[in-house]
């Protein structure tokens, strides 16, 4: 069954509802203080590139495209957020990420009221760091030849139109594999294991997904993206993907 974009997307707003459930606000404190500061380092940084890179692509349209100024406009910012906000996710993922599986832990464990035999405790996910560096990096290496396929269809005349959308396809693909990557590592499964979880419910992964990585680009609420996404995909995994 290939479930259900709405109840996909669903996932990431309970996730969000979770994060100040007793049992998990001292699990969330760490991935978020992290987001804060890498998000908010980076910001201003991606807004001044923002802006000199599309008004220079701007200057650059024929004047007989002129009218479709206001189209491009915003497809530029939306392509250009959806980017900026997946590298800033993967960068805060990858130096929070043990704390992220201790969440998807505990998030578990509080849904299904059975013990995750993973990281149990704080000093175990700091022992388990370059583990999940390794892992993040696999995800990357994942990710990187289709975002270089997309990359050059960008410059495709014709397909190029779809830019904006194949990225965004890409993106929300990438968020669902990211996170729900967290609760099936808690179960000492390959990264192939995340692959086939995510593709036997791909609507709801890709409903869930998209939804995290238009979050993801939205300045202020990416602060907070990272950890209810972790425990929304905790909770597509539980309900969805998990093989009973």
């Amino acid at each position: 069954m290939e479930g259900n974009v709405v109840r996909g997307a669903d996932y990431l707003v309970r996730g969000a509802r979770m994060l100040t459930h007793p049992a998990l606000r001292l699990f969330v404190i760490v991935p978020l203080a992290v987001n804060i500061v890498i998000f908010a380092s980076l910001l201003g940084v991606t807004f001044r590139f923002l802006d000199s890179t599309i008004n220079s692509w701007m200057t650059a349209l024929p004047g007989w495209l002129g009218f479709l100024e206001w189209i491009i406009w915003p497809l530029l910012v939306l392509l250009f957020g959806l980017i900026a906000g997946y590298t800033f996710t993967a960068l805060a993922l990858l130096i929070a990420s043990p704390f992220n599986n201790l969440l998807a832990e505990k998030t578990e464990e509080l849904v299904t009221g059975q013990p995750v035999e993973a990281l149990e405790g704080p000093l175990a996910a700091l022992l388990s760091v370059p583990r999940a560096i390794f892992r993040e990096l696999a995800k990357l290496a994942y990710y990187v030849p289709m975002a270089l396929l997309v990359l050059i269809l960008s410059f495709v005349p014709g397909i190029n139109l779809a830019a904006p959308l194949l990225w965004f396809l890409l993106g929300a693909w990438m968020m669902s594999i990211q996170f729900v990557d967290y609760p099936v590592d808690n179960h000492q499964l390959g990264f192939a294991a995340v692959r086939d979880a995510v593709a036997r419910r791909r609507l709801s992964s890709m409903g869930f997904g998209g939804l995290v990585a238009i979050c993801a680009g939205i300045p202020v609420v990416n602060f907070f993206v990272v950890p209810a996404a972790v425990v929304g995909a905790t909770l597509l995994w539980c309900e969805e993907l998990r093989e009973q």
